[in-house]
């Protein structure tokens, strides 16, 4: 899938509707972490990182508006949300925004945006599978309505469920109505398809939610919104290879990856990521896992 259809889905009425609402503008990424370099420029999902290397966030790139974001940092509320069925509860002080899992455990969290060709995409599950893996997949609702097989066939395999909109908009950009409509209309599909909206919120084109997104999230059901601290930046199609080495140079406990289905590159670096992984000592859970 290219890139322009990955990051927009929507009709040309959805478009239209949108435009003259003034929800389609750009500069999310000021509010999130800044970087430099043409490397990824022009993706919407993540700001240019440097030449040559991942995208690897830090609290201090959080923007100024963000608490700390770390499973560690200060709680969001104070209880934590038991979440889906057969996830396990997280840990009490995880904070509304989550970028990163404990560092003292021997575990990642490998996430990716669920959308693009469903046979990629079960291959991809298929090979996490093989490896004793679990993933979390952050579905774009639009997807589950052209292939609502997905929804099932992922928590088959014991992998988790999230929310990442409905039509893969600028969700910073929109009004509060219109991203929390982003929002709601995914969780009702994975409602519908699984009795369950799933824990997770990651925002669409952005890697990390604005204040108002935030409350739509809340609003919408989600008390937790699941940023990252890898990004190997594979949307961009550079090989397997380069995959793999900006994953395993970076990689380190309680690594929250950003990954995507839907890319032939991801499917073939898998394999050898998770066999690294395992050489290392390090699992690769679920982002609820990560964070118990």
């Amino acid at each position: 899938m290219s890139v322009n259809r990955r990051s927009i889905l929507r009709t040309t009425a959805q478009l239209a509707t949108l435009t003259a609402a003034g929800g389609l503008l750009t500069g999310c990424g000021q509010e999130a972490a800044t970087g430099g370099g043409a490397a990824g420029a022009g993706h919407p999902e993540h700001p240019s990182p440097a030449p040559g290397a991942p995208t690897v966030l830090t609290p201090n790139r959080i923007p100024a508006a963000t608490p700390s974001a770390a499973v560690s940092g200060s709680p969001a509320a104070a209880g934590a949300s038991p979440g889906p069925p057969d996830q396990p509860p997280l840990a009490a002080g995880t904070p509304a925004e989550v970028i990163s899992g404990p560092p003292d455990r021997p575990q990642v969290a490998l996430t990716f945006h669920g959308q693009g060709d469903p046979e990629l995409a079960t291959a991809l599950l298929t090979a996490a599978e093989q490896h004793g893996a679990k993933v979390t997949v952050l579905v774009v609702g639009s997807w589950l309505d052209q292939q609502p097989q997905m929804a099932k066939r992922i928590l088959d395999g014991g992998h988790e469920l999230g929310n990442h909109t409905l039509n893969h908009l600028d969700i910073c950009s929109l009004s509060a109505d219109q991203a929390y409509a982003e929002i709601a209309g995914c969780a009702d599909r994975l409602k519908e398809l699984t009795g369950s909206i799933g824990r997770w919120f990651r925002p669409s084109a952005a890697q990390f939610a604005t204040a108002r997104v935030k409350a739509q999230a809340r609003k919408a059901g989600y008390e937790h919104c699941l940023s990252y601290d890898l990004d190997p930046r594979d949307y961009a199609d550079p090989g397997a290879e380069v995959i793999q080495r900006r994953m395993l140079g970076s990689i380190k406990p309680g690594s929250i990856v950003a990954l995507h289905m839907g890319h032939q590159g991801t499917v073939d670096a898998l394999p050898a990521v998770l066999e690294a992984l395992q050489q290392r000592g390090l699992s690769a859970v679920t982002a609820s896992q990560l964070c118990s």
